[in-house]
């Protein structure tokens, strides 16, 4: 599997960088969206993020039973530590919503993540070290290839 990676940036909280597997990888982020006017549908950004760090987590996928719409999308995820969670995505960013898959807690007040990989880099440290180890092969492979 090969990976592509892009400029991320440095935090107290680690190393936040874009990276995604080069095999799923069908289109960027923002060129798989459907723009409708300034709002982006949400529901095929979500699509997209869920497939950008699927190699990452144990499981992830977007809420069948939980109504998205262009403005709102949910998604649940499994971390390697297996937490579940369920996500909010909105134009505002990725928030957790929920405790367990297809759960909304409307009293929570969590943070907002501009990207998943932020939001997961908080979450999971076995989303952090899977995507390090990602990161070291894509790397040897390209020195082995003398590029």
């Amino acid at each position: 599997m090969m990976f592509v990676c892009g400029q991320g940036t440095a935090s107290n909280k680690g190393m936040e960088v874009d990276c995604q597997a080069e095999e799923s990888m069908v289109s960027a982020f923002d060129e798989e969206s459907v723009e409708l006017g300034d709002v982006k549908d949400m529901r095929l950004e979500a699509e997209a993020v869920v497939n950008d760090v699927l190699f990452a987590v144990s499981e992830m996928h977007v809420s069948q039973s939980l109504n998205s719409a262009s403005d709102v999308a949910y998604i649940n995820v499994e971390t390697r530590e297996g937490n579940r969670y369920c996500l909010e995505l909105t134009e505002a960013g990725l928030r957790v919503v929920g405790y367990a898959f297809d759960q909304v807690n409307e009293n929570l007040t969590t943070q907002y993540h501009e990207t998943v990989y932020s939001l997961l880099d908080t979450l999971s440290p076995g989303y952090r070290e899977a995507f390090g180890n990602a990161l070291l092969q894509r790397l040897e492979r390209l020195k082995q290839n003398g590029q």
